[in-house]
């Protein structure tokens, strides 16, 4: 979703040349990272590990049974990925607008550019379409005053 790779493609707009800043590369780290399945697996077993310490130690629960430390510790870390998660998709969308932007410029260019490529085409049609006219007149013309030869009798036989 954030590769570089993109970026060193289409360095020719300001908006793809600027330089991120801390807070700009921290939150496409934590969004590459918060949608990884390393994150998502983790996160899970870390559940799992709380919850079964809970359960299994009777003697010093920490957090019983509703889990309100483990709600709370989810709410909060809900709570600081969703505004990060949005600031680095705000950016993605930003650098979409820009290619997409110089796609349909490209797009129209070339279509400008098939344009006058077909009426080149029209016009050289019409050129050869009018020359075929001229040497099929010229043929008629030429059948019309040749006259097959036809030898000559002479008069005394």
């Amino acid at each position: 979703m954030f590769n570089n790779n993109n970026n060193k493609k289409n360095n020719s707009h300001p908006v793809l040349k600027t330089k991120m800043t801390f807070g700009q590369r921290a939150a496409d780290l934590v969004t590459i990272w918060v949608g990884s399945w390393k994150f998502i697996i983790g996160l899970l077993v870390f559940m799992i590990i709380w919850i079964m310490l809970n359960i299994y130690m009777i003697i010093s629960e920490w957090d019983p049974y509703p889990f309100i430390l483990l709600n709370f510790v989810l709410s909060m870390l809900a709570a600081f990925q969703a505004p990060v998660i949005l600031m680095s998709q705000n950016r993605q969308a930003e650098r979409e607008r820009v290619t997409a932007k110089y796609d349909y410029l490209i797009n129209r260019k070339a279509e400008r550019e098939i344009q006058a490529i077909k009426e080149d085409l029209d016009y050289i049609k019409n050129m050869v379409s009018k020359k075929k006219v001229n040497l099929a007149q010229i043929k008629m013309r030429k059948k019309s005053t040749f006259k097959p030869y036809q030898p000559r009798i002479p008069k005394g036989l």
